[in-house]
Protein backbone atom coordinates (compact mmCIF):
# COMPACT_ATOMS: atom_id res chain seq x y z
CA UNK A 1 0.00 0.00 0.00
CA UNK A 2 1.20 3.57 -1.12
CA UNK A 3 -0.25 6.12 0.72
CA UNK A 4 0.78 9.99 1.31
CA UNK A 5 1.16 11.60 4.60
CA UNK A 6 1.11 15.43 5.28
CA UNK A 7 1.69 17.15 8.94
CA UNK A 8 2.68 20.21 9.20
CA UNK A 9 6.14 20.45 7.17
CA UNK A 10 6.50 16.84 6.85
CA UNK A 11 5.12 15.41 3.01
CA UNK A 12 6.05 11.65 3.33
CA UNK A 13 5.23 9.11 0.98
CA UNK A 14 4.96 5.76 2.96
CA UNK A 15 4.77 2.20 1.19
CA UNK A 16 3.99 -0.73 3.88
CA UNK A 17 1.11 -3.07 4.27
CA UNK A 18 -2.34 -1.34 5.31
CA UNK A 19 -2.63 -2.70 8.87
CA UNK A 20 1.18 -0.91 9.72
CA UNK A 21 0.01 2.65 8.13
CA UNK A 22 -1.52 3.78 11.55
CA UNK A 23 2.23 2.57 13.20
CA UNK A 24 3.90 4.72 10.66
CA UNK A 25 1.69 7.58 11.11
CA UNK A 26 2.39 7.50 15.03
CA UNK A 27 6.37 7.29 14.66
CA UNK A 28 5.88 10.46 12.42
CA UNK A 29 3.72 12.42 14.83
CA UNK A 30 6.03 11.04 17.74
CA UNK A 31 9.16 12.24 15.79
CA UNK A 32 8.24 15.16 15.29
CA UNK A 33 7.36 16.01 18.90
CA UNK A 34 10.91 15.02 20.09
CA UNK A 35 12.27 17.23 17.70
CA UNK A 36 9.79 20.06 18.45
CA UNK A 37 10.18 19.84 22.05
CA UNK A 38 14.28 20.18 21.33
CA UNK A 39 13.34 23.61 19.20
CA UNK A 40 11.19 24.65 21.88
CA UNK A 41 13.80 24.50 24.82
CA UNK A 42 16.67 25.93 22.35
CA UNK A 43 15.47 27.51 19.29
CA UNK A 44 19.53 27.75 18.10
CA UNK A 45 19.11 24.21 17.54
CA UNK A 46 16.68 24.65 15.07
CA UNK A 47 18.02 27.77 13.15
CA UNK A 48 21.67 27.35 13.20
CA UNK A 49 23.80 26.09 10.20
CA UNK A 50 27.10 24.96 12.55
CA UNK A 51 27.32 21.63 13.60
CA UNK A 52 26.10 20.98 17.32
CA UNK A 53 28.10 18.14 19.29
CA UNK A 54 25.43 15.80 21.01
CA UNK A 55 24.05 16.35 24.42
CA UNK A 56 23.85 12.70 27.01
CA UNK A 57 20.54 14.96 28.48
CA UNK A 58 18.86 14.88 24.99
CA UNK A 59 16.77 12.28 23.61
CA UNK A 60 18.24 10.08 21.53
CA UNK A 61 16.65 11.02 18.59
CA UNK A 62 18.47 14.29 19.13
CA UNK A 63 21.65 13.16 19.76
CA UNK A 64 22.10 11.11 16.83
CA UNK A 65 20.96 14.36 14.63
CA UNK A 66 23.69 16.12 16.44
CA UNK A 67 26.16 13.34 15.81
CA UNK A 68 25.61 13.45 12.32
CA UNK A 69 25.87 17.46 12.01
CA UNK A 70 29.46 17.02 13.54
CA UNK A 71 30.27 14.39 11.03
CA UNK A 72 28.74 16.39 8.14
CA UNK A 73 29.99 19.78 9.12
CA UNK A 74 26.12 21.45 8.56
CA UNK A 75 23.42 22.05 11.56
CA UNK A 76 21.46 19.23 13.11
CA UNK A 77 18.21 19.99 11.07
CA UNK A 78 19.97 18.93 8.04
CA UNK A 79 18.71 15.34 9.16
CA UNK A 80 15.34 16.35 10.26
CA UNK A 81 13.70 15.06 7.17
CA UNK A 82 15.95 11.70 7.53
CA UNK A 83 15.73 11.52 11.38
CA UNK A 84 11.50 11.57 11.42
CA UNK A 85 11.60 9.11 7.92
CA UNK A 86 13.93 6.24 9.74
CA UNK A 87 12.04 6.74 12.93
CA UNK A 88 9.11 5.47 10.94
CA UNK A 89 10.43 2.44 8.87
CA UNK A 90 12.70 1.43 12.35
CA UNK A 91 8.85 1.19 13.87
CA UNK A 92 7.64 -0.38 10.65
CA UNK A 93 10.44 -3.43 10.76
CA UNK A 94 9.84 -3.70 14.60
CA UNK A 95 5.90 -4.18 14.22
CA UNK A 96 6.65 -6.77 11.31
CA UNK A 97 6.50 -5.57 8.23
CA UNK A 98 8.05 -7.36 5.13
CA UNK A 99 8.59 -4.18 3.61
CA UNK A 100 8.57 -0.90 4.37
CA UNK A 101 9.42 2.54 2.86
CA UNK A 102 8.69 6.81 3.94
CA UNK A 103 10.32 9.11 1.62
CA UNK A 104 10.09 12.27 2.88
CA UNK A 105 10.67 15.42 0.93
CA UNK A 106 13.46 13.65 -0.70
CA UNK A 107 15.24 12.06 1.77
CA UNK A 108 14.14 8.04 1.91
CA UNK A 109 14.75 5.29 4.82
CA UNK A 110 13.72 1.88 2.96
CA UNK A 111 14.11 -1.65 4.10
CA UNK A 112 13.14 -4.16 1.31
CA UNK A 113 14.44 -7.49 1.44
CA UNK A 114 13.48 -8.60 -1.87
CA UNK A 115 14.40 -5.16 -3.85
CA UNK A 116 12.47 -2.50 -5.39
CA UNK A 117 13.20 0.41 -7.80
CA UNK A 118 13.83 3.98 -5.77
CA UNK A 119 13.37 6.80 -8.46
CA UNK A 120 15.70 9.49 -8.99
CA UNK A 121 14.37 12.49 -10.10
CA UNK A 122 16.86 15.78 -10.99
CA UNK A 123 15.21 17.72 -13.90
CA UNK A 124 17.99 16.64 -15.53
CA UNK A 125 18.39 14.84 -19.25
CA UNK A 126 20.61 12.60 -17.92
CA UNK A 127 18.73 11.24 -15.13
CA UNK A 128 15.69 10.11 -17.13
CA UNK A 129 13.74 7.36 -16.33
CA UNK A 130 16.60 5.90 -13.98
CA UNK A 131 16.19 4.52 -10.57
CA UNK A 132 18.21 2.51 -8.37
CA UNK A 133 17.91 -0.81 -7.93
CA UNK A 134 17.86 -1.16 -3.96
CA UNK A 135 17.50 -4.60 -1.66
CA UNK A 136 18.14 -3.33 1.73
CA UNK A 137 18.27 -6.38 4.50
CA UNK A 138 18.10 -3.38 6.96
CA UNK A 139 17.05 0.18 7.27
CA UNK A 140 18.83 1.85 4.27
CA UNK A 141 18.79 5.69 3.75
CA UNK A 142 18.95 7.19 0.56
CA UNK A 143 19.01 11.05 0.56
CA UNK A 144 19.15 13.82 -1.89
CA UNK A 145 19.58 17.53 -2.08
CA UNK A 146 19.07 20.24 -4.65
CA UNK A 147 19.40 23.80 -5.38
CA UNK A 148 16.89 23.61 -8.61
CA UNK A 149 14.07 20.96 -6.57
CA UNK A 150 12.16 21.28 -3.34
CA UNK A 151 12.15 23.79 -0.45
CA UNK A 152 14.94 22.86 1.44
CA UNK A 153 17.99 25.10 1.70
CA UNK A 154 21.28 24.17 -0.62
CA UNK A 155 23.73 26.80 -0.48
CA UNK A 156 24.99 24.97 -3.59
CA UNK A 157 24.51 24.87 -7.56
CA UNK A 158 23.89 20.91 -8.02
CA UNK A 159 20.87 19.74 -9.58
CA UNK A 160 20.76 16.63 -7.15
CA UNK A 161 23.27 15.62 -4.43
CA UNK A 162 22.89 12.21 -3.02
CA UNK A 163 23.85 9.85 -0.42
CA UNK A 164 23.37 6.59 0.46
CA UNK A 165 24.21 5.18 4.21
CA UNK A 166 23.14 2.69 6.67
CA UNK A 167 22.32 5.76 9.41
CA UNK A 168 19.43 7.42 7.50
CA UNK A 169 20.17 10.75 9.75
CA UNK A 170 23.56 10.88 8.46
CA UNK A 171 22.64 10.23 4.69
CA UNK A 172 20.61 13.26 4.85
CA UNK A 173 23.12 15.88 6.67
CA UNK A 174 25.82 14.59 4.36
CA UNK A 175 23.45 15.26 1.29
CA UNK A 176 22.94 18.59 2.28
CA UNK A 177 26.68 19.00 2.90
CA UNK A 178 27.36 17.44 -0.36
CA UNK A 179 24.64 20.04 -2.14
CA UNK A 180 26.88 23.03 -0.21
CA UNK A 181 29.72 21.83 -1.68
CA UNK A 182 28.79 21.40 -5.17
CA UNK A 183 29.54 25.09 -6.88
CA UNK A 184 30.58 23.80 -10.03
CA UNK A 185 31.54 21.25 -12.23
CA UNK A 186 34.52 22.06 -11.72
CA UNK A 187 34.62 20.60 -8.01
CA UNK A 188 32.42 18.01 -8.48
CA UNK A 189 34.50 14.85 -8.57
CA UNK A 190 37.00 16.88 -5.08
CA UNK A 191 33.31 17.25 -3.34
CA UNK A 192 31.82 13.65 -3.73
CA UNK A 193 34.97 12.33 -3.13
CA UNK A 194 35.70 14.19 0.10
CA UNK A 195 31.91 13.40 1.25
CA UNK A 196 31.71 9.69 0.25
CA UNK A 197 34.95 9.49 2.18
CA UNK A 198 33.06 9.91 5.43
CA UNK A 199 32.76 7.26 8.09
CA UNK A 200 29.24 5.85 7.78
CA UNK A 201 29.07 6.84 4.01
CA UNK A 202 28.84 4.36 1.44
CA UNK A 203 28.62 6.16 -1.65
CA UNK A 204 27.63 9.46 -3.06
CA UNK A 205 26.60 11.47 -6.53
CA UNK A 206 26.01 14.61 -7.48
CA UNK A 207 25.27 16.05 -10.81
CA UNK A 208 25.97 19.84 -11.82
CA UNK A 209 25.70 21.16 -15.57
CA UNK A 210 26.69 18.64 -17.71
CA UNK A 211 28.43 16.43 -15.35
CA UNK A 212 28.02 14.03 -12.73
CA UNK A 213 30.48 12.09 -10.42
CA UNK A 214 30.08 9.16 -8.45
CA UNK A 215 32.27 8.38 -5.50
CA UNK A 216 32.13 4.77 -3.01
CA UNK A 217 29.41 1.92 -3.65
CA UNK A 218 26.06 2.66 -4.79
CA UNK A 219 22.83 0.92 -5.89
CA UNK A 220 22.84 0.01 -9.60
CA UNK A 221 20.99 1.73 -11.67
CA UNK A 222 18.23 1.01 -14.10
CA UNK A 223 16.10 1.92 -16.29
CA UNK A 224 12.66 2.59 -14.70
CA UNK A 225 9.30 4.47 -15.26
CA UNK A 226 9.80 7.21 -12.75
CA UNK A 227 6.39 7.78 -12.34
CA UNK A 228 5.49 4.30 -11.42
CA UNK A 229 8.26 3.72 -8.66
CA UNK A 230 9.05 5.39 -5.54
Amino acid sequence: MRTFFRVKETCATIVCDESLLRTAQEAIFEARAIIESKVEDDPFFGITYDPMPPDSSDHPLIQRMCQASVIAGVGPMAGVAGAVAECAVGRLVDGGAEEAVVENGGDIAIYSPKGRPVGIFADHPVFRDLAFDVTADKVLGICSSSRKIGPSVSLGESNISTVVSDNVVLADCCATALGNMVTGEENLAESCERIGSLEGVRGCMSCCGGKIAVYGDLPEMIKADISRVL
